[in-house]
């Protein structure tokens, strides 16, 4: 079991953004830039339920639905298979399990009606074809998608921007980091808007070398 994340640190995750954290994390902990949000103004913030499932085949999805937590995300490895492994009857089943949400190196269909659920996922494609359920795959096994490993209830963020995956023993250390450099971007945008050039809020006058 993992212990889900609280509303405000929810809430905070969700406002530094996955640039921010990714910055701050000084690490390569970005997903595959193919997953994008399913439908305009997705973001989501939960634990990692890993789910490998077989191409075109969504019976891991069914199943890693029955054992997840509220507070989980179902990060999948679906092959970059252009087919619809998540729709509607899935999103319903998974708010009435608590899931938060979906991020899946695959297909999903029924955007419009994910948008009115609220239901927020991020996929390589948006496809109508269907799959198969012959594989039960592997669910809460670590995964890699893109060089990331994903552990279950590693801290999976993802907004406009992308999707990062934290480590869950990083987590209050990434938190401090980010906050850091929240403070520091407002502070240059205050001297950006007095007249300041960037070169000289980075120091990077010294890079253009004479001239």
């Amino acid at each position: 079991m993992t212990a889900a994340l609280g509303d405000r640190e929810r809430a905070e995750l969700l406002r530094l953004g996955t640039a921010t954290l990714y910055e701050a994390a000084r690490r390569d902990c970005f997903l595959p830039h193919r997953l994008r949000p399913a439908w305009p103004g997705a973001a989501l913030v939960g634990r990692a339920l890993p789910v490998w499932a077989a191409p075109a085949d969504n019976l891991a999805l069914h199943a890693a639905l029955d054992s997840a937590e509220p507070g989980d995300v179902l990060v999948v490895d679906g092959h970059q298979r252009a087919c619809g492994y998540w729709g509607e009857i899935l999103a319903v089943a998974a708010l009435a399990r608590g899931v938060v949400g979906l991020v899946i190196d695959g297909g999903v269909r029924d955007v419009a009606r994910l948008a009115q659920l609220g239901f927020p996922a991020f996929s390589a494609s948006i496809a109508v074809r269907t799959t198969v359920k012959q594989d039960a795959g592997r669910i809460g096994q670590p995964l890699e998608l893109g060089g990331v490993t994903i552990e279950r209830g590693d801290v999976i963020v993802a907004d406009d921007d992308g999707v990062i995956s934290l480590p869950a023993a990083d987590l209050e250390q990434v938190l401090d980091a980010a906050r850091a450099r929240d403070r520091a971007e407002a502070g240059y945008l205050e001297r950006i808007g007095a007249g300041e050039s960037t070169l000289d809020i980075y120091q990077l006058r010294r890079l253009l070398g004479p001239g």
